[in-house]
């Protein structure tokens, strides 16, 4: 939930994050949306969503190996954490879940495949 009250929901069948407003029945895809891909604008498999006071929104992209932030009204997200596939190294992520981003916009994530915490 973000300041202005609305919830955000991680699709993993439609591979899309959607924003749902108080009232809102339909939400608004704020990732993704495009169908399953590893494109700036699509996700696949996404998991779980941060988002910032900014409202820009953080998605561990867990079959993409990646994290990205979409800022708010964007219509692809960028990579800001993995995307070079599945390995152990440190600038790689292998299913990532979790995802939080502090005050100071240092993301962490948790690294399920490799079992540890990436800043």
């Amino acid at each position: 939930m973000d300041n202005n009250r609305s919830f955000y929901v991680v699709d993993i069948q439609e591979h899309e994050v959607r924003r749902y407003k108080i009232g809102d029945t339909q939400g608004t895809v704020v990732a993704g949306g495009n169908g399953a891909g590893n494109r700036l604008d699509q996700l696949y498999e996404p998991r779980y969503v941060f988002v910032d006071r900014d409202y820009s929104v953080y998605e561990s992209d867990r079959s993409n190996h990646r994290v990205m932030k979409w800022e708010e009204g964007a219509k692809q997200g960028v990579v800001v954490a993995g995307g070079q596939g599945a390995r152990k190294s440190l600038l790689q992520l292998d299913r990532p879940n979790g995802v939080v981003v502090d005050q100071l916009g240092t993301v962490y994530v948790a690294d399920f495949g490799n079992h540890r915490i990436m800043r």
